[in-house]
């Protein structure tokens, strides 16, 4: 990113207090920031602060005549190597969808002819609309690029798709564009499939969440998952047109709409759901199943006996559900993928453990408290397959299950579609 100079146009919405970071990050990396305030945008983040921080003007409006006497907004578009929209908003989408051209933000997405990136933010009732879907349509046709949104709490207090992408994640989408040496505008030939459309007619079992084995009916032994990863994993596949069959544990987080809803308590009452799913062309066993139950659980509250001695529990193994879906002589899914959570040798245990259940892919991640990925937003994981393996950055966990999703495409449909 050395010396790439950005033009960040900052759109209207609460992540529009996430650019600051941004820029600081983008100026670390050695590349040069230029920002475009609207009059939405000013009302969460001041031009002083975006200047100060760029170390550049703050441009705001269209009619500064002494820059206009020259087209300077023709100059501001075509200085830029990328153009980044961050927030960008339904408003600001469906302006850039239909050739708006009325104030300084939207003029220079219409006057410029380099690359730009858009970071959509916006409520998850905007983002699934079929207005808002209809104007990404069309702003893909144009080779418009998306990072993001993320699955997650809004500030409006609803759960889904709309907020916006980590800057971390919008970094990562920056470098990229700035990497990618493909046009950026492809002929009408090429657009053959929608992205949305992918995985249209593809049944997919996703599996998420922990499972609760019962010591007696108040106690249980469980692992810590917040079920995050497993539901933006669902979640993208459904945003690729996927029928998405989403079996999960007693998850934190909630299930994905759009999908099949299958919820389970125990490693058996999964592996009896994952079964009754079949067929379907892939699986992704997200799920972080307890490996043993008790088999002597209470039929009542298990009490202190004054003794001072804990309770004789008795264990009995769990189904392996992952090596049971790997192996199927009959039916088995095209494509299966295993998760590896692990705190030592990570990709030496994961690449064991994936020879060992046969599965076609691991996505193993390093969960040591340190990392903060158990329970939290993002994850850094790498893929291992038969190919070899393979790191990716770390990323928020909607953006892993967008990436993981496409990769999945990649196998099950082909590169081309």
């Amino acid at each position: 990113m050395q010396g790439s100079r950005i033009l960040l146009i900052v759109g209207g919405g609460i992540a529009a207090f996430k650019i600051p970071q941004l820029i600081r990050m983008i100026r670390r990396e050695g590349g040069s920031v230029v920002p475009v305030l609207t009059k939405a945008g000013a009302e969460f983040v001041t031009p002083l602060t975006l200047s100060a921080l760029a170390e550049a003007p703050c441009h705001t409006e269209l009619f500064d005549l002494t820059r206009e006497s020259e087209m300077g907004h023709i100059q501001l578009s075509r200085a830029a190597d990328l153009v980044v929209v961050a927030p960008a908003t339904a408003n600001l989408l469906a302006r850039m969808a239909a050739g708006m051209a009325d104030d300084l933000a939207s003029t220079l997405l219409l006057a410029t002819d380099k690359p730009v990136l858009a970071a959509p933010a916006m409520n998850v009732r905007m983002w699934q609309h079929p207005a808002t879907q209809r104007n990404l349509e069309t702003l893909e046709n144009d080779g418009i690029r998306f990072v993001g949104p993320e699955d997650g709490d809004m500030a409006c207090g609803e759960f889904g798709p709309g907020r916006m992408a980590e800057p971390e994640a919008i970094l990562e989408a920056i470098r990229a564009a700035l990497g990618r040496q493909k046009p950026l505008r492809l002929p009408p030939e090429a657009a053959i499939s929608l992205p949305s459309q992918r995985l249209s007619g593809q049944h997919v079992i996703v599996t998420s969440g922990p499972t609760h084995e019962p010591i007696d009916p108040v106690r249980y032994i469980a692992n810590r998952s917040s079920g995050a990863q497993g539901t933006a994993i669902a979640a993208a596949l459904r945003d690729l047109g996927a029928r998405v069959s989403f079996i999960t544990g007693p998850a934190e987080a909630a299930p994905p709409e759009g999908v099949e809803v299958i919820t389970v308590q125990t490693a058996r009452e999964m592996r009896a759901a994952v079964e009754a799913a079949l067929p379907a062309d892939a699986a992704v066993m997200a799920a972080a199943v307890a490996d043993w139950h008790v088999a002597n659980a209470g039929a009542g509250k298990i009490k202190k006996d004054g003794s001072g001695r804990p309770p004789a529990l008795e264990f009995s193994e769990n189904p392996d559900i992952l090596a049971w879906i790997s192996q199927l002589q009959q039916g088995r899914p095209r494509l299966v993928v295993g998760f590896a959570a692990e705190t030592d040798d990570v990709l030496e245990n994961a690449t064991r453990k994936r020879l060992r259940k046969g599965c076609d892919w691991i996505v193993a991640n390093d969960v040591t408290p340190a990392t903060g990925i158990m329970g939290g937003s993002e994850n850094a994981i790498t893929l291992i397959s038969e190919a070899g393996a393979e790191s990716w950055p770390r990323l928020s966990k909607g953006d892993v299950g967008r990436r993981l999703a496409g990769r999945m495409a990649d196998v099950l449909v082909g590169e081309g579609r």
